[in-house]
């Protein structure tokens, strides 16, 4: 059997993908005959041909039937296209080769909430959501004075998978008024109040070190830790130890907890206060 081999241009290309996954389909090509891999990948095979680091798509067969595919599976693959598993170009293509077969293996495919193929697809996809999600809420802005005058508002993130650009709209929205630059392993998306500007990968050094500003948060962070309502082992499953070392209020969490349940004992102990004042109109009936 002749095997197919798939160069993409970057780990996210779902452009390059259609065009290829679609016109082996339409060429009759099994997914075990394909191979799929990034040009970052090709570069350092120093052993492949020539010809293995260019596309060489197959012509359709004369038989091939027009493709077509439920939107919501094309939504899945533009998640599932973002997680970090090598593998995750062969299943997509397995599943869009099921269905364009038809029959009883395209409606497991589709349908079919036990197919594995199917439960794998979605297992992975789970997997970018959460960690578009932890990027949301632990990335943390340090400003940086530029050249010019202005301020930029710099983070470091380490994710899982490759969500940089695609979670960038979220910060677009949240922060439009706020000149801003993500810096990951991955890439760096740079906000300039009117544009978004993507990048390569930075390293941690990129980033700026802790200010004056810090400070003060982990002062008012400290301050408003509520000892009583301290749940180490779900706070832990929210916001995984890996976390931490880029969390500046992580690294009052040990402290905290280790002192928690003193603290606790101490406001159980303590007197009941009082109102200052009474609000004007309020009564208290019985």
């Amino acid at each position: 059997m002749q095997r197919n081999t798939i160069t993409l241009e970057h780990p996210t290309d779902w452009q390059g993908f259609r065009t290829a996954a679609r016109a082996l389909v339409q060429a009759h090509v099994p997914p075990q005959a394909v191979d799929w891999r990034c040009q970052a990948d090709a570069a350092e095979d120093l052993f492949a041909p020539e010809a293995a680091r260019h596309n060489a798509l197959p012509p359709p067969a004369p038989d091939a039937p027009p493709l077509r595919v439920p939107p919501d599976f094309v939504r899945l693959c533009e998640q599932l296209i973002l997680h970090r598993d090598p593998a995750r170009f062969a299943l997509m293509y397995r599943l869009l080769w099921r269905m364009a077969q038809g029959g009883d293996m395209a409606r497991a495919a589709r349908h079919d909430p036990l197919d594995a193929d199917r439960m794998q697809a979605h297992h992975m996809v789970r997997a970018v959501r959460r960690d578009m999600h932890k990027m949301h809420a632990f990335v943390r802005f340090r400003p940086v004075v530029e050249p010019d005058g202005n301020t930029l508002h710099m983070a470091w993130f380490e994710p899982d998978h490759y969500i940089s650009e695609a979670n960038a709209g979220f910060f677009t929205r949240r922060f439009t008024q706020m000149r801003w630059a993500i810096l990951t392993p991955d890439a760096s998306v740079r906000w300039d109040g009117q544009q978004l500007h993507t990048g390569p990968g930075a390293q941690r050094s990129d980033a700026p070190p802790p200010d004056a500003g810090e400070a003060l948060w982990l002062t008012y962070y400290r301050h408003i830790f509520n000892p009583a309502r301290l749940k180490l082992t779900m706070m832990k499953k929210e916001m995984p130890t890996r976390y931490w070392h880029n969390l500046p209020e992580a690294a009052l969490i040990t402290e905290l907890a280790q002192t928690a349940h003193e603290r606790s004992a101490k406001m159980v102990e303590a007197e009941a206060s009082v109102p200052r004042r009474r609000i004007a109109g309020k009564e208290t009936r019985a």
